[in-house]
């Protein structure tokens, strides 16, 4: 299956176009994370539907993500990213770090968790040196960074009520490591998990933007599911939605 287009991501994105009306706000840096499990013939994909009380996207499937918090740059790790996925996370940002790099990628997992009870990673009989935060302490888990994949990279268009310059993620179903009950509910966040093949998961009341990196990841599987594949970046140019290649 092949990418979108530009012309079809801008037929598809204005015809979802909301209210424009407000104040331009810089976006915030955020990660999702995209669990694939290829156990199967058909590879499955795992969304999570919001609550419907939620000031944001009610209702909707999305992936397990959210914004990146200071924080994530001291927590201790299992494995690296592996260097292609380090070096594109460095792309078309200000002030390029590995260290950012890193923070993007724990977020993603670290937001998977707190969202899922799920944790990508690896057990380490040796303690990490101290002085950083561990939200994974009582699992024993760390988090493994080789295990993921930069699938798109997307900045909600200006004048948006909330706007986010947000790194999709991929991980294999077989990395998650340790899983936590009881963390989907009524009152959670995210009040249902499904795991779904992708043309199947495409179906689903979700963002334009998550239909398109599903998309996305289907021609990347296609291609061979390699960290080293292009990463594409969706944002808004001179009034019109541009796709490129990181």
């Amino acid at each position: 299956m092949s990418s979108p287009t530009d012309a079809d991501l801008a037929r598809r994105l204005t015809e979802t176009e909301r209210d424009q009306s407000f104040a331009n706000v810089r976006p915030k840096d955020a990660a999702t994370l995209i669990l694939i499990d290829r156990a199967t013939e058909v590879p499955r994909v795992l969304l999570g539907r919001r609550h419907g009380g939620a000031k944001f996207m009610p209702d909707k499937f999305v992936f397990p993500g959210g914004r990146v918090e200071k924080s994530d740059r001291l927590i201790a790790i299992a494995g690296p990213l592996h260097p292609a996925v380090e070096d594109c996370l460095q792309r078309h940002v200000q002030r390029p770090s590995s260290i950012k790099a890193r923070a993007l990628a724990l977020a993603a997992i670290r937001e998977t968790f707190e969202e899922t009870g799920l944790l990508i990673g690896r057990r380490r009989e040796v303690p990490p040196t101290p002085g950083g935060p561990d939200p994974f302490a009582e699992s024993g888990i760390y988090p493994d960074l080789a295990a993921l994949q930069f699938i798109a990279r997307a900045i909600t268009p200006p004048r948006r009520p909330r706007r986010f310059d947000t790194r999709f993620f991929a991980a294999d179903a077989g990395a998650i490591a340790h899983r936590v009950e009881g963390i989907i509910n009524p009152d959670a966040e995210l009040v249902e998990l499904v795991w779904l093949p992708i043309t199947d998961a495409q179906h689903l009341d979700m963002p334009t933007i998550t239909r398109v990196v599903l998309e996305e990841l289907q021609a990347r599987i296609a291609a061979g599911y390699d960290p080293e594949l292009p990463v594409p970046f969706y944002r808004m140019l001179n009034r019109k939605f541009s796709r490129e290649v990181l």
